[in-house]
């Protein structure tokens, strides 16, 4: 089977500092893979790298054996990658209902939407189970709703590669609960790269998982070698791992 996603020789330079080393990274279609490692790590850097957030210093970045490299972020998500950020980066002072809508609409525009604009926002809203609060100021949500929102956003542009990061960040354990099957349904349909500190969840979720540790790949794996891995357990794991 061919990678969806590749990377080769990836590099991100800020000033003095390399915060993406040379990376060289494959994800296969239909896979949900995820990235670790500690703070700092260049674990952020390198997604916006993928979604074209940020330019490489140097190396290649393919997506379905085309390279992208060069190509701006809204040029991505029209061949299906779809970010959600960090920090969420909902329009605060839209409806629920409407913050999905304008993802929806740009898809329509795409030529990729079948069927109608509500049907697109509910389906989108009842998989995050936010379709009860679709009317509500979206800067009126609690966060790990606008957490969840941002994945609905997401979800509305019919991703063929969906990065989620740190999206568990802020949910309550039955929201997290609820996140995982989400993720498994999501897979179904789509590639998942999810960059998350809640090892729980990563272990729980993962079919394999990437290390990154200043930079540069530390360990790659199943979450069963992940978990056996020293060195992964020295740079990042510690006791979580025991």
């Amino acid at each position: 089977m061919t990678p969806l996603l590749t990377t080769t020789g990836l590099k991100k330079v800020f000033g003095g500092l390399t915060a993406v080393d040379a990376v060289d990274f494959a994800v296969m279609p239909g896979e949900i893979r995820a990235v670790i490692g500690p703070n700092g790590a260049g674990k952020t850097t390198f997604v916006s790298l993928i979604c074209g957030r940020l330019p490489p210093s140097s190396g290649e970045i393919r997506f379905d054996g085309r390279d992208i490299t060069g190509l701006p972020a809204h040029r991505r998500v029209r061949l299906g990658i779809a970010y959600t950020f960090q920090i969420t980066s909902v329009f605060a002072n839209l409806s629920v209902y409407d913050n999905v809508a304008l993802a929806v609409q740009r898809t329509a525009a795409d030529r990729r939407w079948t069927g109608s604009l509500r049907d697109g926002v509910m389906s989108a809203l009842s998989r995050t189970g936010l379709a009860g609060r679709a009317q509500e100021r979206a800067g009126a949500l609690a966060y790990g709703h606008q957490r969840l929102l941002e994945v609905a956003m997401g979800l509305a542009l019919r991703p063929r590669l969906l990065i989620l990061d740190e999206p568990t960040q802020g949910l309550s354990d039955g929201e997290i609960e609820s996140f995982t099957d989400l993720v498994r349904e999501i897979a179904q349909d789509a590639t998942v790269l999810l960059i998350e500190h809640n090892m729980p969840v990563v272990m729980a979720l993962a079919h394999r998982i990437t290390v990154l540790d200043a930079g540069k790949v530390l360990a790659e794996g199943s979450p069963e070698e992940i978990r056996a891995n020293a060195a992964v357990q020295a740079a990042y794991l510690g006791a979580t791992a025991a």
